[in-house]
């Protein structure tokens, strides 16, 4: 009997020792599919997921698959989560691709000088953020425009250093729960709207107008601060791009987006602005902090690229009448390089100085052989932005431009339906162009129709249109109180120059990647074919809608527009985005754009704080 209990003690921890064996094995093999198809976990509580070298949540959801027949029964597909980890506090005003963590921890050294660590670096795909960027404590819906040009929440931006660092100035001015933005700046203390009189004065224009007669439409505002000179451009039918970088005014983007203010993150640095050539009447710096004189010159000669024939540089600084030697050195060399440009003083008083480049190549060809700065080859490009690197040479005009000294632009607003003269460049006939307006004004239609029980008249003001085309989306909202950034997906930007011949604005991107935005900072994201595109490009859809939630407003809207079976893709995670505040899908009238099996889903975010979502 004793032999035959030991025989049983025996067999009992040989199966002991099976099953845990066993657990052990399942239990790596559990924790190896959740580390690497798994949302990923939250790590609010872990010291070491501060700034000091690794990252809130990373990894991706399960990649695409072929989405006819892939989620078909959601309960059995586990790769669509019913939420989605919500980022930990201390990253809710992330930029994932002007993170300079980042560049800390992929040990990358860009040159400072040269501004590098303000372009972009975006995060590989494996060290992607893959969670839901949360507002700040006390985050309220944005004071609605026109009044927010003037008072924004303290809580949904923070920071009040700008305030306490430019009091001097009237940037902005600390009010309770409040701030507000007096409309100074660094060379307009007086407020922005007696300096852009002032201006149009010096360029003798009709009437004082700044606009002067619909002929100044387009403004590049360099180093724009909390964009109050852009703000003021506004009730002048001028609209501005204003842009500054991530930098030691961190926030000042970000305030001006929260204004409703047209705006941008970039930085003259090495890369050209994803603009293309020819896109501005005129560029300003007010003490813009620009070393205009480095690298032979290429920062001018950027400015000179993105420049309309006889445009203007207005520039508002201590060089252009300080009289210490320093601002006399730097002053006389800004002088003879722009000299060699050929461009020419037009006026000149008190702070200000204003140069207008040519308006024709005469005075180029009238050089002496060999001049610097040269002009650029004829096989360059100057309308490919997209990680091109700037180039020290003049971009001269093409052989029509030449021709007939200008764009051949009519002023604004007519410039807004007027087949541009560029068009035949991208292969696009009036008659195609003016059907494309007709399209998209019913669509437009079609749109508020769909939302018109939840959405009012003043919900909208920062909208995004994610694929562009020719402009006719933004050019449908013309009698609405907003504006639209205008995104070319890099395959399609030679369309670009269409959108800025028309009086609009926008960007080149590749929605493979991160938007240089801070969150929340659109009321209405439209994503039309969007998703098409990129799964041409077999990049993930889960990536693309938690950026499109990081950069939609609390209580945004998205529009989506494309194939039936990525709409029922996308459907799948409209509760783990939060996004079922209200929802909409149809399908939409066949028209000359139309694909086959095309629907429209309508989907508002929900306002949530971290306590919320964890419930």
């Amino acid at each position: 009997m004793k032999q035959k209990s030991e025989q049983q003690i025996r067999t009992s921890k040989l199966l002991t020792y099976v099953l845990l064996g066993l657990i052990s094995v399942l239990g790596l093999v559990c924790l190896y599919y959740g580390s690497t198809s798994a949302p990923g976990l939250r790590r609010s509580d872990d010291e070491s997921s501060g700034f000091d070298g690794s990252d809130p949540v990373l990894g991706t959801f399960g990649r695409n698959r072929d989405f006819d027949d892939l989620f078909e029964d959601q309960e059995l597909n586990p790769e669509v989560p019913k939420s989605i980890p919500i980022c930990d506090m201390r990253y809710s005003e992330l930029i994932p691709c002007l993170d300079r963590n980042l560049i800390y921890q992929l040990k990358l050294k860009p040159n400072l000088s040269l501004m590098e660590h303000y372009e972009r670096h975006c995060p590989p795909p494996e060290r992607r953020y893959n969670c839901l960027v949360p507002p700040p404590k006390g985050y309220k819906i944005p004071v609605r425009w026109p009044a927010s040009r003037d008072e924004v929440w303290k809580a949904n931006i923070p920071h009040t250093h700008l305030a306490e660092e430019k009091s001097d100035q009237h940037w902005m001015v600390v009010n309770g729960e409040k701030i507000n933005f007096p409309g100074g700046g660094t060379h307009f203390h007086d407020g922005a709207d007696k300096y852009i009189l002032a201006l149009a004065r010096m360029l003798k224009f009709p009437s004082d107008k700044l606009n002067n007669g619909g002929n100044i439409r387009n403004v590049l505002d360099v180093g724009c601060g909390v964009a109050s000179f852009g703000a003021y451009l506004l009730s002048h039918d001028i609209i501005a791009m204003s842009l500054a970088p991530n930098d030691v005014h961190e926030n000042q983007i970000q305030f001006a987006l929260e204004r409703g203010i047209p705006s941008t993150l970039g930085v003259l640095g090495t890369k050209r602005l994803p603009y293309p050539s020819r896109s501005f009447e005129l560029a300003h710096c007010s003490r813009c902090r620009i070393d205009w004189l480095q690298r032979d010159g290429i920062l001018l000669l950027e400015l000179d690229r993105l420049l309309r024939p006889g445009g203007y540089f207005v520039y508002s600084s201590p060089e252009a009448y300080a009289h210490d030697p320093e601002n006399r050195r730097i002053w006389n060399a800004m002088y003879d390089l722009l000299k060699s440009m050929c461009w020419k003083i037009v006026s000149k008083k008190d702070q200000t100085v204003i140069w207008a480049k040519p308006i024709s190549n005469s005075c180029y060809l009238k050089r002496v052989p060999g001049s610097r700065p040269p002009l650029c080859s004829s096989d360059d490009d100057p309308d490919v932005t997209w990680n091109v690197l700037m180039k020290a040479c003049i971009s001269p005009y093409s052989a029509k431009m030449h021709h007939e000294k200008g764009t051949g632009l009519v002023p604004w607003p007519a410039r807004l339906t007027a087949p541009p003269p560029r068009l035949e460049e991208v292969g696009v006939t009036p008659e195609e162009f003016h059907e494309d307006i007709g399209i998209w004004q019913v669509r437009v239609v079609d749109y508020w129709k769909q939302m018109k029980t939840v959405a009012q008249k003043n919900t909208f003001r920062n909208v995004m249109d994610m694929n562009s085309n020719l402009g006719g989306f933004a050019a449908a909202l013309k009698d609405k109180d907003v504006w639209v950034m205008n995104v070319a997906p890099v395959r399609m930007s030679a369309r670009l120059k269409i959108i800025y011949d028309r009086g609009l604005i926008g960007t080149v991107h590749d929605w493979c990647e991160s938007f240089s935005t801070y969150p929340r900072t659109y009321d209405l994201l439209h994503a039309w074919k969007v998703f098409s595109e990129i799964e041409d490009r077999g990049c993930s859809f889960e990536d693309l809608l938690i950026e499109m939630d990081r950069m939609l407003r609390p209580e945004g809207f998205v529009i989506i527009r494309d194939k039936s079976s990525i709409i029922n893709y996308i459907r799948k995670f409209i509760t783990a985005l939060k996004w079922d505040g209200w929802l909409s899908e149809v399908e939409p009238r066949i028209d000359a754009l139309s694909s086959s099996e095309e629907r429209v889903l309508i989907a508002k975010k929900k306002l949530w704080d971290e306590e919320v979502a964890a419930i």
